[in-house]
């Protein structure tokens, strides 16, 4: 008999994730979303970027499902408007110790107060952009806690200055593991268990090949780390479960980047939302998924969040976002 506390193997199926937008559409919603923002001096970016989120991930699908997004312009306005706030703060205060004629303090001030407020951009982004995705009207949601993320943050940071930047690999791993692993789909739970020696080698290897290959290498170790993202990451829904597989190749990656920056080069930019749509067609593409999680078994577990800021503090630190 299976041991329950085993996830099952049985029923094995093949899940298919693409993407299906289209770079002129895409391209219209980016004119529009510039012309009212430099227009409305900047008050129209919440409002772009909620039109851009709901475009993108409208234009994803998973089993023939489309995933939304349910954020809006007015959610994301007031939390813009904190998170200027925030930073106005920061700011002011650096700029009156440097008033003061204390550099030190100024600096000091500067970096603890990205310091302090990187945990809580990514806490909130993904608190707010996970509790407004669905798909099939399943939420996801995120169940990360704010103190337990501050301490693997600063006890990340330390050892990273200790260690002159060494300890950056495990850091990053152990964010990873934390942020994804509390990430739920209705009842439904993902896992990630990735490595900080294993990204660290990966990352030292890929260096000193791309060097010694004058650059070509470049597109193996890109490809190496993006594999590295994926396969590591699991669904897990009681004793079932989706894993995650990259199926592209370092030569694949070497065609997307190239004709990417052809594409940016030739167009003056303005091809850019076309290289979104083919990337993002190219990457899911690259996904094979596997399992056997009965989605229709998912229960609804996840309650809205409204709150916007760290989210649009994640922007303006440009911290990224997975998932």
């Amino acid at each position: 008999m299976e041991n329950s506390n085993q996830l099952s193997t049985a029923n094995k199926q093949h899940y298919v994730l693409s993407f299906n937008g289209n770079g002129g559409e895409y391209f219209g919603i980016t004119i529009v979303n510039l012309l009212l923002t430099v227009i409305t001096l900047g008050l129209y970016y919440p409002w772009a970027k909620a039109r851009q989120l709901q475009f993108l991930y409208g234009s994803t699908e998973f089993n023939e499902s489309r995933f939304e997004f349910h954020g809006t312009g007015a959610e994301m306005f007031k939390g813009f408007l904190k998170a200027i706030l925030i930073f106005a703060i920061i700011y002011a205060t650096v700029f009156l110790f440097a008033y003061l004629n204390m550099p030190f303090v100024a600096i000091s001030t500067i970096y603890l107060g990205l310091f302090s407020i990187i945990p809580l951009a990514l806490h909130g982004s993904y608190k707010y952009r996970m509790s407004r995705t669905s798909w099939r009207g399943i939420r996801f949601g995120y169940r990360g806690d704010k103190g337990e993320l501050y301490k693997i943050f600063s006890k990340g940071v330390l050892l990273t200055v200790v260690t002159i930047g060494i300890y950056g690999a495990w850091l990053s791993m152990n964010l990873r593991n934390y942020i994804l692993g509390k990430i739920k789909f209705g009842s439904a739970k993902f896992s990630y268990n990735g490595d900080g020696g294993i990204y660290f080698w990966m990352n030292v290897k890929g260096y000193i090949l791309t060097i010694l290959t004058l650059g070509v290498y470049f597109f193996w170790w890109q490809k190496d780390v993006f594999s590295y993202y994926i396969n590591n990451l699991k669904l897990i829904h009681d004793d079932q479960y989706i894993d995650f597989k990259c199926s592209a190749t370092g030569g694949e990656f070497f065609g997307l980047l190239v004709v990417n920056f052809l594409i940016l080069i030739f167009t003056l930019g303005i091809g850019y939302p076309w290289i979104v749509a083919r990337s993002l067609r190219f990457i899911f593409s690259k996904v094979e998924i596997t399992g056997n999680v009965a989605f229709n078994n998912l229960i609804q577990s996840e309650e809205n969040y409204t709150d916007a800021t760290g989210d649009d503090m994640s922007d303006m630190l440009d911290l990224g976002f997975v998932i």
